[in-house]
């Protein structure tokens, strides 16, 4: 692309609309305009100069920040629409996610998981969305801050009375000024922490400068915060998984790629007593029953030897005892392990006696570990009970009559034995819960009957490992940054030349008009030198002059 020569001699970029050196407008559109638009200082601008390559319609495309906010826009929209059903890791463990939403929420359900709704926070398309929103944020920033920062360094002191005249407060003097005004001027000027540069007699007074690269600071916040966030979705940089863990059990500690062990030795729960905390808690105790004061759980921590097998315990490495409790969690390795939930006399065991119906003569019992239950049990002298379905969470039946169950956990539990005697060699089927049984195909000689069942205390532990935590903070604190340095200060230039027995003075801010007009009036005060005329207002009441007048005219017509 040509440069731009302006007639001060400085060459510009092409697409630059106010000389960088002298102000001057370059196009005829700003040679037009009553007023210069300043936000970016009238230089030359990537997106709005080259549009011939792949790369420069890339660039113009994201360089848009109608696009940003589409962009932000459509990734709020999807994020509500991933709060309408429970995402995939809120469904019971074993069931299939395609036959959960469909059977659960119907045709909608149907449609939700087609879409890939149910992980909405992990599919492609969404971090895809994230992705965007960084780049957008990262070229619109580049594309403004660049020539920005170069109009901005390369500014003259002296610029051409067409620039300062299309400032928004500006003022022409026709007169002399003494040198001794001028003095009064700049000293005040520099009372109020104003940097004053000098020149063939004009002068330029700055300060605030800073504040303009709030927005951008801003910007690089944000971007780092996106980075954080996505790097949430790398292994081993976030980690938040739930494990239930029962007295005597050892279980391997999620997301610690099998390194870590877990041996609870006693789960405790303690309630408030009804006579010893009634003076502060009676209300509440009466309200809800039974309060939970505190959960403990006794732990083991294990590490296990890099070169044995998973799953293995025999070289397993006691690391240290621990007593987790709430806002108490146990931590290593970048890991904490949190105390969140309790279960008390969870089922561990239940026990069943094989009766003859018509004798109700016993003959054996079966007590089956429901956590690791076997598929039969021999009972002698030709009487056995094979085990052939097991549902720990039984929720009824389906339409084709088979048997569901909600979760692995023992919370109902439900069994289809097949009971062998010596009548009956080749089996009884029965379907047993609790307080229910059925038989499926056809009245039996022999029933199990419940006979009883063990319970321990299981504690619910919530295991967090959060490595991105430091780049998300760094992320807002750069973008809170930002944000007081946008808010808090301006950019504020005053412009004063005095040549040739004219004198004129303007003004610019980014925000606070106001209050700059206000300073200037406090500067120029019992001096010589005019207080500068805020030009919008003339602009505006010009405008609605026009206006009147058109008015008037259709009226007289």
């Amino acid at each position: 692309m040509n440069d731009v020569k302006c007639v001060c001699g400085h060459v510009n970029p092409q697409g630059t609309i106010l000389c960088e050196a002298c102000g001057r407008a370059l196009t005829e559109e700003a040679k037009k305009e009553n007023l210069h638009d300043m936000r970016y200082e009238g230089s030359a601008r990537r997106s709005q100069t080259y549009n011939k390559t792949l790369v420069d319609k890339i660039w113009n495309f994201f360089s848009s920040v109608k696009v940003g906010v589409w962009l932000i826009v459509i990734t709020l929209i999807a994020s509500a629409l991933g709060t309408i059903l429970p995402q995939v890791m809120y469904i019971p463990p074993n069931a299939d996610p395609a036959e959960y939403y469909s059977s659960q929420y119907g045709a909608f359900g149907t449609i939700y998981y087609n879409l890939g709704f149910h992980d909405l926070y992990s599919s492609w398309w969404y971090l895809l969305l994230i992705a965007s929103i960084g780049v957008s944020l990262v070229i619109c920033s580049l594309d403004r801050v660049i020539p920005l920062h170069r109009a901005l360094k390369n500014q003259r002191v002296d610029r051409h009375e067409g620039f300062l005249k299309r400032q928004r407060l500006f003022r022409r003097y026709e007169g002399d000024v003494s040198p001794e005004d001028i003095e009064t001027f700049k000293k005040r000027l520099k009372q109020k922490k104003y940097k004053i540069r000098e020149q063939d007699g004009s002068i330029l007074a700055e300060k605030g400068r800073f504040s303009r690269w709030g927005p951008y600071v801003n910007h690089i916040g944000l971007i780092i915060f996106l980075i954080g966030g996505m790097l949430r979705f790398v292994p081993g940089m976030y980690v938040d998984e739930e494990v239930w863990l029962r007295e005597g059990e050892k279980k391997t500690i999620p997301g610690t790629n099998n390194e870590y062990v877990l041996e609870s030795k006693k789960n405790t729960v303690e309630f408030y007593d009804k006579e010893k905390d009634k003076e502060v808690y009676s209300e509440a105790l009466e309200r809800v029953g039974s309060v939970v004061k505190e959960f403990q759980s006794d732990v083991v921590l294990y590490k296990r030897d890099k070169e044995q097998a998973v799953g293995s315990e025999e070289k397993l490495i006691k690391v240290k005892d621990a007593k987790i409790r709430v806002n108490e969690p146990l931590k290593f390795d970048n890991f904490a392990v949190y105390q969140v939930n309790f279960k008390q006399d969870e089922f561990q065991t239940m026990t069943f006696s094989l009766i003859d119906k018509k004798t109700e003569t016993e003959h054996g019992e079966v007590t089956i570990d429901l956590f690791d239950p076997k598929t039969s049990y021999d009972l002698k002298n030709g009487y056995k009970v094979e085990l052939l379905g097991y549902y720990p969470d039984f929720s009824g039946f389906a339409k084709n009559g088979e048997p569901q169950t909600n979760s692995p956990v023992p919370n109902n539990p439900a069994f289809l034995f097949n009971m062998i005697s010596p009548e009956k060699p080749d089996g009884e089927v029965s379907f047993t819960a609790i307080r229910q049984t059925v038989e499926p195909l056809g009245e039996t000689e022999y029933k199990m009957a419940f006979k009883g069942i063990g319970t321990r205390n299981a504690t619910g532990l919530t295991v967090r490992k959060d490595l991105t935590l430091w780049v998300l903070a760094v992320g807002g604190t750069i973008f809170m940054i930002g944000v007081i340095q946008g808010s808090y200060w301006n950019h504020r230039r005053i412009w004063l030349q005095h040549k040739q027995g004219q004198l004129l003075i303007a003004g610019h801010t980014n925000k606070n008009w106001h209050s700059l007009r206000r300073e200037i009036t406090g500067m120029v005060e019992g001096t010589s030198i005019p207080e500068p005329i805020d030009q919008s207002q003339k602009e505006k009441n010009g405008k609605e002059s026009r206006n009147h007048d058109a008015e008037s005219g259709r009226t007289k017509q």
